[in-house]
């Protein structure tokens, strides 16, 4: 996580979006109001998926289990 000032952000600004979208940095802005944090699109995606699949009843433990599972555990499938 890089921390900086909006200041120092605004006069930056590519160079702190080219390392969230690159590196998936997360960037963190201090203002006098609080604080702003930005991330990558792909970073965003992922977290509202990540909080859907997590939403569906029993969906984390079968994550889980999949995750662990062993390869010769596994059926494959033909889409």
């Amino acid at each position: 996580m890089t921390n900086t000032n909006a200041t120092n952000f605004r006069k930056n600004l590519f160079n702190y979006l080219d390392m969230a979208i690159d590196f998936n940095d997360v960037i963190n802005v201090n203002t006098k109001k609080g604080n702003v944090i930005v991330i990558s699109e792909d970073d965003y995606n992922g977290l509202l998926e990540t909080l859907y699949l997590t939403s569906i009843p029993g969906m984390k433990e079968r994550l889980i289990e999949g995750a662990n599972a062993e390869t010769k555990d596994c059926v494959e499938f033909e889409w």
